[in-house]
């Protein structure tokens, strides 16, 4: 029985979420699907397993997916791999965008989804034909590299099966002793932010599983250990269909609690949030981005400050958790704009917050632009994680811009802020507060380099020390 192993590189640095392990779900509904085909899979969650090369070096091919800050690591791996004589084909949001420069590493690339194309690769693998039927394929041949056409998004995605988690020995983070486990409701957004690549990873349309396809895969875990995070980029994008699956869960009685990432619209229907408080729900995640009224319409994020804030009245009005995002290095963006902020996230009493570094990732709009204006200064795909500070933003000097980051972190999580939290038995905003100021901490001392540079290049307009960076630190991990 031929074999494949599908790998998901580690994080190279320090992030909010490092200590709370969540995969991403394609590997292992990618895994399932070749075990149907008849193949046996296996899947790698490198944050959590060292890979074995030793154990793989009989495989009959190996799938790696990246992200765009773990494609240094992602290439290491495939690199190692292919001296062992294993084919290595790669997929992910990072290669859908630059697959030539994926291919210097890989031997095929598949852009996009991948859940059809991969079962047409291994037809054509196994039966030695022509790879140009492949949809979604960029390979090289003769010489050349070949990029065949995009697949229409067609299928259902009922059609896939439920992710196989037990494909892999990764070991589950426990938060407050329930395990979390990721489960995926719909894909794409109907928004088109600027800095955002969802829409160019899976296109305009916004498409859902079916109710019932969501209930029998929630049954599966449907236990009081159990918390639930819905990967979807926008949970409640379609407010009928959301609440339609609210109602089922309600009368299913499931056990388990959940959290999800939705926009601030959803204040403008009460109902909507009655029931997913009524449904389990305990936190959103809400990239509220910006205070900046001109930075909002700049991002084309289709909201104003008004609603951030009755939005936050509204969740909590319903004992809704919010962890708020937010993001600094629009062209509007100033030091003025960084104060506003963490007022604003002090203020609205956030349960814990996310102040990011505005980050071009290949395949938003934003990246397009910074790329054409010669405003990019590092381009070492690891610091490209919103903790890095890798563009020339207009009206911040680059080292301002990540000075922004560690000064709001600093303030809202505040040993007065832990200490508050503390004496009104906020226990879980008390226990986050700790960690985040632990992780602000413990990222400066590991990024010491990194800072040291910013600060050699503050007074500078064009930071040309940048180009000998990577000879000072390497982010990326050394193959096993």
């Amino acid at each position: 029985m031929n074999k494949i192993v599908f790998i998901e590189p580690k994080s190279p640095n320090l992030h909010i979420f490092s200590q709370f392990l969540l995969p991403r779900l394609g590997v292992f509904i990618l895994g399932a699907i070749v075990k149907e085909y008849g193949w046996d899979a296996e899947v790698i969650v490198e944050q959590s397993q060292k890979i074995d090369f030793e154990n793989i070096a009989n495989v009959d091919m190996i799938g790696i997916s990246t992200i765009t800050p773990t494609a240094p690591r992602a290439y290491a791996i495939a690199d190692k791999i292919r001296a062992l004589g294993i084919p290595v084909i790669m997929g992910g949001p990072h290669v859908t965008f630059l697959p030539d420069e994926a291919l210097e590493h890989a031997d095929y690339v598949i852009r996009g989804e991948a859940e059809e194309a991969l079962i047409s690769f291994i037809e054509t693998w196994e039966n030695g034909k022509d790879f140009s039927q492949v949809p979604n394929l960029s390979y090289q041949t003769d010489g050349k590299t070949l990029h065949n056409p995009m697949k229409p998004l067609s299928r259902s995605l009922d059609e896939n099966p439920f992710p196989d988690f037990s494909l892999s020995q990764y070991v589950r983070n426990k938060i407050i002793g329930k395990t979390t486990i990721p489960v995926q409701t719909s894909r794409g957004c109907p928004f088109h932010c600027s800095f955002c690549s969802v829409t160019g990873m899976f296109g305009n349309a916004y498409r859902f599983r079916s109710t019932e396809n969501i209930i029998e895969e929630l049954y599966r875990y449907n236990h009081k250990k159990h918390s639930i995070f819905f990967y979807d980029d926008n949970f409640t994008a379609n407010r009928r269909r959301a609440k339609a699956l609210l109602r089922r869960m309600i009368e299913e009685k499931f056990k388990f609690r959940w959290s999800t990432q939705v926009r601030v619209d959803i204040a403008k229907d009460p109902e909507l949030v009655w029931l997913m408080k009524k449904a389990g729900c305990h936190t959103v995640y809400i990239g509220m981005e910006s205070v900046n009224p001109q930075s909002l319409k700049s991002m084309k994020k289709q909201q104003t400050v008004d609603e951030m804030a009755q939005a936050v009245k509204v969740l909590h009005r319903q004992g809704i958790r919010i962890h708020g995002m937010f993001v600094y290095g629009f062209d509007e963006d100033d030091w003025h704009t960084v104060k506003e902020t963490v007022r604003f996230a002090k203020r609205a009493k956030l349960s814990s917050t996310q102040f990011l570094i505005l980050t071009p990732l290949p395949g938003s709009k934003f990246y397009n632009q910074v790329t054409r204006e010669n405003r990019i200064q590092f381009h070492d795909w690891a610091l490209y994680d919103a903790h890095h500070a890798v563009f020339m933003p207009k009206r911040l000097s680059l080292f301002e811009l990540q000075r922004a980051q560690i000064f709001s972190h600093s303030k809202f999580y505040s040993l007065v802020q832990v200490i508050r939290r503390a004496l009104s038995f906020a226990w879980v905003e008390f226990a986050i507060a700790v960690y985040a100021r632990k992780l602000n901490r413990l990222w400066q001392k590991k990024n010491k380099t990194f800072l040291r540079v910013m600060e050699l290049c503050r007074t500078k307009k064009e930071a040309k020390i940048f180009v000998d960076y990577q000879e000072l630190v390497r982010f990326e991990d050394e193959v096993a």
